[in-house]
């Protein structure tokens, strides 16, 4: 197979890999079906590792602008609400409808208010345990034994 053909498999490869609607057995057998030197194979990986992580770098910038804005619309609702509340409260209007909409000042439950925390009795507390991995990590490689927990290492790919 020549090197033009392989490009072309891998941009197909790369293509299945970014639509959502792709069978993952069939991504999977595309890619183990891809013929070629491991060189050229590795190549064609890592142009499609880097293309996939570059899409999720602008994905999570996406998140990050779109959860600034639905902040930003979340704060204007409250702060418009809040206004308008004050202004039926001081026109003493608690209670009216318009042609579009109605608008009603109403009580909410009750809520809780801790005055002091430290005075709060332990049956009311909320404690959640978690395991301290690093300290058992620490205490494994200091020698210890550990019953319950033992230490693996992994290997992972660096395509630099």
């Amino acid at each position: 197979m020549n090197l033009y053909e392989l490009q072309n498999e891998f941009l197909e490869l790369l293509s299945m890999a970014e639509d959502p609607e792709t069978d993952p057995q069939a991504f999977k057998d595309t890619l183990e079906g891809l013929e070629g030197e491991i060189e050229y194979k590795a190549d064609g990986y890592a142009k499609v590792i880097r293309q996939l992580e570059a899409s999720t770098d602008a994905v999570d910038k996406e998140i990050k602008r779109l959860q600034g804005m639905k902040k930003l619309f979340e704060n204007n609702v409250t702060s418009m609400k809040e206004s308008l509340k004050n202004a039926m409260e001081v026109t003493g209007k608690r209670k009216f409808k318009t042609d579009l909409f109605s608008f009603n000042i109403k009580k909410n439950p009750a809520s809780v208010v801790i005055d002091n925390e430290e005075a709060v009795p332990p049956e009311y507390l909320k404690v959640k345990t978690e395991v301290n991995k690093t300290a058992i990590k620490d205490a494994i490689k200091n020698g210890e034994a550990i019953e319950y927990a033992h230490l693996e290492q992994g290997e992972s790919l660096v395509i630099g």
